[in-house]
């Protein structure tokens, strides 16, 4: 169509634009895990590319701290022969979370960073504010469909899920000063809390 642009690592040796980018996403990542916020042409050093050739994959910081946003597809959390009930499952999928919450904590204080700044571009939102969480928890809930209604279980959802994200885990380490362990204690105690509060709350209006 005309008057769209093409990206420029889909532009020829698309191999080879591939390997560089991915370079550089993981030279921003070696950064970020050294406490740095990277730039674009710190990241390039580190990578040992040519500034001006990173400049062509990412135009700005924003860009590239995006990129470094762990990509985690997987529609559902719970394996190949998940427990039958909604408790167990809750915490299988919080369990996992909250352990990519850890691994991936310098990607994704960045990505937070950037979403919390307006960028003035037009397109799809930050990483960060897809609902690839939402759906894991909802995939975990699955068991009470039927139990609550649509809306109820959708409360429920996003509740668990503001408990037990990156902005929870920044929260109770930089703000309640828990050590890491402590704050995913807390998110496994939240994320239960939430879920006993609301079957409670439906039983009585039975």
């Amino acid at each position: 169509m005309m008057g769209m642009s093409i990206p420029y690592e889909l532009q020829g040796r698309t191999s080879q634009k591939a390997r560089t980018r991915e370079a550089l996403v993981e030279a921003a990542r070696s950064l970020l895990a050294d406490g740095v916020t990277p730039t674009v042409e710190q990241a390039a050093a580190r990578a040992a590319i040519a500034r001006t050739t990173a400049y062509r994959y990412f135009p700005n910081q924003r860009a590239l701290l995006l990129a470094t946003y762990p990509e985690l597809g997987t529609p559902s959390l719970l394996g190949a022969d998940p427990p039958p009930d909604a408790a167990t499952r809750l915490e299988v999928v919080t369990n996992q979370i909250t352990r990519q919450v850890l691994d991936h904590e310098p990607e994704l204080r960045a990505a937070l960073r950037v979403s919390l700044e307006p960028s003035g571009l037009k397109g799809d939102p930050p990483q960060l504010r897809r609902a690839r969480a939402i759906g894991w928890i909802e995939d975990a809930l699955a068991p009470l469909r039927g139990e609550m209604s649509e809306h109820e279980l959708h409360r429920l959802v996003l509740a668990i899920r503001a408990a037990i994200g990156i902005e929870a885990l920044v929260w109770l380490t930089d703000v309640g000063k828990l050590s890491r362990a402590d704050a995913v204690a807390t998110m496994h105690w939240s994320a239960r809390a939430l879920l006993r509060s609301a079957l409670e709350e439906c039983a009585a209006d039975e």
